[in-house]
């Protein structure tokens, strides 16, 4: 496991390079960012579309999630757009806390997210009610963000292996923002019961604590409703009536994307191929339009 860390400062080299490639350019409130975008062939223009934001993770990029998810296929088969925004730093990364420690609109990635929505608005027919985000890792934290900073714009959000940074008792939130979370119990880079993990030395929230935290926040029920329950998966539903938090416990799952294409096993753990994350995310945002 010790070479976790020289692995993780070659990939962000070999990422630094790969940064601009197959990427647009966008001109924001903070200065110049880009993406990837995907737009289904052939569907009609005069048709608003759905929107998908997908995040990638710290030290990944946009191809990167691109591939490990399999958005494009899925946006291919259900007529909606796709984008993969890039995230800032070297290694590459999202800032999820203001200066203060507070989830925040004005916080630099936030005001990015905005404007890129504004962007694809601007050049494509999107609906409005229909934008969602989702993310891995330190996108998945990033979501969480998003949702909260701008919960009057974004209609439901998912994250996968979310290394939180704030408990969502810290954030503000105009309407409480519909939400499927996915974490493996054997992931030792963001460990699903809040300890220490073996590269970075930094503490990490429990995540069945934190989701059930979320619930709470929203309002709803303290005992959530057994969606499954089997020896790969167990996932339960929090709800009030009109707000779910979904939350899928992986048993054998590391620090993956379920149904994705693999990361390195030696430092990311198992990848769990009877769950696919991506098509369960998709039904759940199909089901959560902004009301």
């Amino acid at each position: 496991m010790i070479l976790a860390v020289p692995f993780i400062f070659l990939a962000s080299l070999i990422i630094f390079f790969l940064k601009y490639r197959n990427a647009r350019e966008l001109k924001t409130g903070t200065g110049k960012r880009t993406y990837l975008i995907h737009v289904p062939a052939g569907y009609p223009s005069e048709k608003p579309m759905p929107l998908v934001i997908s995040i990638h993770g710290f030290v990944q990029w946009p191809d990167n999630q691109k591939d490990m998810t399999h958005w494009n296929d899925l946006a291919d088969e259900e007529g909606f757009i796709v984008v993969y925004p890039t995230g800032s730093g070297f290694p590459l990364r999202w800032r999820t806390l203001g200066r203060d420690g507070q989830v925040a609109s004005s916080i630099p990635d936030v005001v990015f997210i905005s404007d890129l929505i504004d962007h694809i608005r601007s050049t494509h027919n999107i609906d409005p009610k229909r934008i969602y985000v989702n993310g891995m890792s330190n996108g998945g934290a990033m979501s969480f963000v998003l949702a909260c900073a701008l919960s009057d714009r974004i209609a439901a959000f998912a994250s996968v292996a979310g290394d939180y940074q704030t408990m969502p008792d810290k954030c503000h939130f105009t309407r409480p923002v519909p939400a499927i979370i996915f974490h493996g119990v054997e992931d030792l880079l963001v460990p699903y019961h809040g300890r220490k993990n073996f590269v970075i030395y930094h503490s990490f929230f429990d995540v069945p604590g934190w989701v059930q935290r979320l619930a709470k926040v929203y309002g709803c029920t303290d005992s959530p409703e057994l969606v499954e329950d089997n020896e790969k998966v167990r996932a339960v539903k929090y709800g009030n009536g009109s707000v779910d938090v979904v939350f899928y416990s992986l048993e054998n799952g590391g620090h993956t994307w379920p149904g994705g294409k693999p990361l390195p096993g030696w430092i990311a753990g198992d990848t769990e191929p009877g769950v696919d994350a991506t098509r369960i995310m998709w039904e759940f945002f199909s089901q959560h339009p902004l009301t």
